[in-house]
């Protein structure tokens, strides 16, 4: 990838197989278990939904700090002496981690960053795109490299519906009252992910297995999805069943590739089990704002 080095969170939720095709690094977030806290990424995501299960209450979680990231960078500044870090950071209107990355990259001049407004599947798609670009324009410099990242940051797009209001209401993100309504008229509020803010814009109502592939044929559809490749999201408990729906929707739907992405552990404490999302490029114009898009805020600050 010449002298550019990809840097992000694990709240990214990049598959391990692909950070090391492209040799994108990795700073961990935290999911702490009662007292014990535990790196993002080095743990299975089902101890999650086994925690609440079995405490009761959710896991907290909590963005990357700056000696997170001063330990990759020492790192990365080892392995490649001559590189330059471009660090393509979780929102930064969610968590502390991108002020962490600002902190611990002042004094280090081989640190290029930018807030890619995404969070989970919709980050590692800037990512990875980004490192594919990279290694197709060696002759990019970060500047230019972070120029890009920007333009496809404002082109991906991201939704996601979760199966049950259960982990939001634990969280505090929707009362006991909406929770018990939701469970009691199956509804499933769209998340979507909104210059950096996470905001439910519908509601879908119905079974998961109806509201799935739906979903898939209303988004490509809304958003204009560039039909060469789609990312699905999906975290641990969701039915192989609705699994085999989806992409089939997204066949129908003329999708050439579908690339499946597990929600990490950060994620499913906010998503739960069973949940679901679409990720794609959108080919309406890179340059306008998709903050005209009416929503209701989702209180998503990862603390």
């Amino acid at each position: 990838m010449g002298n550019i080095v990809l840097l992000a969170e694990t709240g990214s939720d990049i598959p391990p197989e692909a950070a090391r095709e492209y040799g994108i690094y990795i700073v961990p977030m935290h999911v702490s278990f009662g007292e014990e806290t535990k790196d993002d990424g080095s743990f299975p995501p089902e101890e999650v939904c086994d925690y609440y299960r079995n405490a009761g209450k959710l896991p907290k979680t909590s963005g990357s700090v700056p000696e997170d990231f001063e330990a990759v960078f020492d790192r990365i500044h080892r392995e490649h002496p001559d590189g330059q870090i471009l660090y393509l950071a979780y929102s930064a209107v969610t968590t502390c981690s991108y002020q962490s990355g600002m902190i611990a990259a002042e004094g280090r001049d081989y640190v290029t960053a930018l807030d890619t407004k995404h969070v989970s599947v919709g980050q590692c798609v800037v990512v990875t795109l980004m490192a594919r670009l990279i290694r197709e324009h060696p002759e990019w410099t970060v500047e230019t490299a972070r120029a890009k990242a920007e333009e496809v940051s404002r082109q991906v797009r991201m939704c996601f519906v979760p199966d049950t209001l259960e982990f939001l209401r634990a969280g505090g993100r929707v009362s006991n009252a909406a929770a018990l309504c939701g469970a009691l008229l199956k509804i499933h509020p769209r998340i979507e992910i909104l210059d950096g803010y996470l905001k439910a814009t519908k509601k879908h109502r119905g079974t998961m297995k109806k509201v799935v592939p739906q979903l898939v044929r209303d988004y490509i559809a809304e958003q204009n999805l560039d039909k060469k490749e789609l990312w699905l999201i999906w975290a641990p408990g969701l039915a192989e069943e609705i699994k085999r729906d989806a992409e089939e929707a997204a066949r129908e739907c003329g999708v050439q590739k579908v690339t499946w992405v597990k929600t990490g552990g950060v994620i499913t404490t906010h998503g739960g089990p069973g949940a679901f999302g679409v990720v794609g490029l959108s080919l309406f114009n890179p340059t306008s704002s998709c903050s005209n898009r009416s929503g209701i805020p989702a209180n998503s600050r990862t603390r």
